[in-house]
């Protein structure tokens, strides 16, 4: 695990030394990335320069050193992730007369591109990745990403200037970099709460798609387009699911999904370094950890976080479910000052606007696991593929019963609904709470109700107006026009037979790689700990869009088959409980200690001098959350990581300029 960064001047007018130590400061601006070493390598006559930072996990020798160069001279490399499939790619490759100086995947890597090509090459590849790799023969630049979006790649083109890098910070670090901000593309972000590839915050700047590549000329210069090139098709593998489902048992189809994990999480478990798991006690991380015990000689490391707010706490569950599996567990429990003092760090680790609350919790289980070891796994990517969000269950049946509905009866039970302020809805509902069945029971229940009340007011598809924060995000931002992306876009969209399938379709394709991925790879690079997560082998991605929908739905729950997998390790009665969501309770902070703070940043004078929001309507959402009559924390949370990454922005400019 690392960062990269690199550049293509077409000026041609530096020389190896300049363009090198250019290449070094990008990388430098990574290094939390990287704090085990760096290097640097460039190609003159193109202007070409690549920059690395390391954090040793597999091979700690000098054999691991990046830049790389492959065993014929052919193709240098920058690489970011991890091959989990190195050693048996190294096997086949050895068989085919090719010898090797390390035990590096990255080696394995190169070799693989001087056998049998970089296109040929980066399908056999089972990892997480993004890279940059130079080859001096055909004099072309290719970047890459892994299949389902793990590892970040930036790259765009500014003054005859090709720049590509792990984050953005690195190609703000280039002498003369301009960064402008893309209003439309904000209108995204607070459409979403974060901005979806291909687009970047800055005018000129993308984000490679996941499991694509791009290829760049030295010859062509800046007209060479780049345009990305999928070498794995998402969309086919879930078509495919579709039309030629699995049809074994329900027992062979656990045994295999069993089989299909052990493998995913063995191959991951291999590092030169201490490794260990983020438990939150629910299915997902429970599942990951069980198969990791159950492969380990010694005690596995995990880690959770505790809350003092209950309705936030999972760290009880999770502490069960490590004393039954009889790992090494560690918990902390953080106060609220603590975790609020995150908040400040969060536009260095997030240097692109970007608010999912969970982006909090999920930095100081960061912390901890970082403070014993370098690699954790994770649980990520089981919700989207085998339909654990609550919104699957609930939603399709929903929109059956709201499409029926006559317009006046919605807006008056909406009216309804958000009548009463959030704190009586959650006390009345807590009083109800001893008799209500179980499958109805849920965490922060006022909110749930209040999104109900916004999707009954939303005209258009359900699935879109549940993923939309601001509803009207071109009313926000001065001068905003949003541009499409596959949830807008009709011909990006397929259709599925049944509504849950299509929506866990749209999380793979979107919400997965530019949320759940981008807010896990910057809390724990942000403190140099790797993250792996064995869910998204992409051959677990492929078994699981050819798993029934009745095997990932049943008895009102979701992730059925999953829990097959899972129950031979743990009871079901540690795991059975209502799906909690890992978050902190920013609308109560907001009225409370952040009040101050919100107030300052969302003042309406600032906002209408520095010319990018619309200060009237969030100030309508400021004062109604205030009062409680509305609960807008979502919202305003955005509005909130939108101006503190801007003024975070304008400070790192003022001093880069200084």
């Amino acid at each position: 695990m690392c960062g990269i960064a690199g550049f293509m001047d077409f000026s041609g007018r530096k020389g190896k030394d300049a363009l090198e130590a250019l290449a070094a400061g990008m990388a430098r601006a990574i290094r939390h990335r990287g704090p085990d070493g760096h290097g640097v390598w460039s190609d003159p006559e193109c202007g070409l320069a690549f920059g690395h930072r390391r954090l040793s996990i597999i091979d700690l020798s000098h054999h691991g050193h990046q830049p790389m160069s492959s065993a014929s001279g052919r193709y240098v490399l920058t690489y970011n992730g991890e091959i989990y499939n190195f050693q048996s790619l190294r096997r086949e490759l050895e068989a085919l007369g090719h010898p090797f100086r390390g035990h590096s995947d990255t080696e394995v890597m190169l070799t693989a591109f001087d056998q049998w090509g970089v296109t040929d090459a980066l399908p056999r590849l089972n990892g997480m990745f993004a890279f940059a790799v130079w080859d001096r023969q055909e004099r072309l630049l290719r970047i890459a990403r892994d299949r389902l979006g793990e590892k970040p790649l930036y790259y765009g083109w500014q003054n005859n200037v090709l720049f590509f890098a792990s984050e953005l910070k690195a190609i703000r670090a280039y002498p003369g970099f301009a960064p402008k901000i893309d209003r439309d593309a904000l209108t995204l972000f607070f459409r979403y709460n974060y901005i979806p590839s291909p687009y970047s915050i800055f005018q000129g700047i993308r984000k490679l798609p996941p499991a694509s590549s791009a290829v760049f000329s030295a010859r062509e210069g800046p007209n060479s387009p780049g345009h990305p090139v999928a070498y794995w098709n998402f969309p086919a593998v879930a078509s495919q699911g579709e039309l030629a489902p699995f049809t074994g048992s329900e027992a062979e189809l656990a045994a295999e999904l069993e089989t299909l994990l052990t493998d995913a999480v063995g191959l991951r478990m291999v590092a030169d370094v201490p490794l260990g798991a983020f438990l939150s006690g629910g299915i997902d991380s429970s599942t990951i950890v069980a198969l990791m015990q159950a492969q380990s000689m010694k005690k596995v490391r995990t880690f959770s976080i505790g809350f003092h707010e209950k309705a936030f706490n999972e760290a009880g569950f999770a502490k069960d479910v490590a004393s039954h599996l009889g790992t090494d567990h560690t918990e902390l429990y953080v106060s609220p000052s603590e975790t609020r003092d995150v908040i400040a760090r969060l536009p260095q680790l997030y240097d692109e606007p970007f608010s999912d609350s969970s982006q909090i919790p999920t930095f100081l289980v960061s912390q901890l696991a970082r403070r014993h070891v370098t690699v954790g796994m994770t649980g990520d990517g089981g919700d989207e593929l085998f339909g654990g969000y609550n919104r699957y269950l609930w939603a399709p049946r929903l929109g059956n019963i709201i499409d029926r509905m006559p317009g006046s009866l919605r807006d008056g039970l909406a009216l309804l609904l958000t009548g009463p302020p959030p704190w009586a809805w959650n006390a009345f509902l807590k009083m109800l709470g001893p008799v209500m069945p179980r499958k109805f029971r849920v965490s922060n229940p006022e909110d749930k109700l209040h999104k109900l009340a916004a999707l009954l007011r939303f005209k258009k598809e359900m699935y879109f107006g549940l993923v939309s924060n601001w509803k009207d995000p071109e009313a926000v931002v001065v001068g905003g026009n949003e541009p499409p992306t596959p949830l807008t876009d009709a011909s990006s969209r397929k259709d599925f037979s049944d509504a849950r399938r299509r929506m866990m379709y749209l999380d793979t394709l979107t919400y997965l790689p530019d949320d759940i991925l981008a807010k896990v790879d910057r809390a724990s690079m942000g403190v140099s700990l790797e993250t792996r997560i064995p869910l998204l082998d992409h051959r677990v991605v492929e078994f699981a869009w050819r798993v029934p929908t009745a095997m990932k739905f049943r008895d009102g729950n979701g992730k059925w088959l999953l829990r097959q997998v899972l129950h031979k390790f743990v009871p079901r009665e540690l795991i059975e409980r209502p799906k909690m969501g890992f978050g902190v309770p920013i609308g109560d902070w907001l009225r409370g200690p952040l009040r101050d703070w919100a107030e300052a940043l969302l003042d309406p004078e600032r906002i209408r001098s520095e010319g990018y929001l619309n200060a009237r309507p969030i100030q309508e959402k400021w004062r109604a959350h205030l009062t409680g009559s509305q609960n807008w924390q979502y919202l305003l949370w955005g509005i909130l990581m939108f101006q503190c990454w801007h003024e975070n922005l304008r400070s790192s400019e003022g001093e880069m300029s200084a």
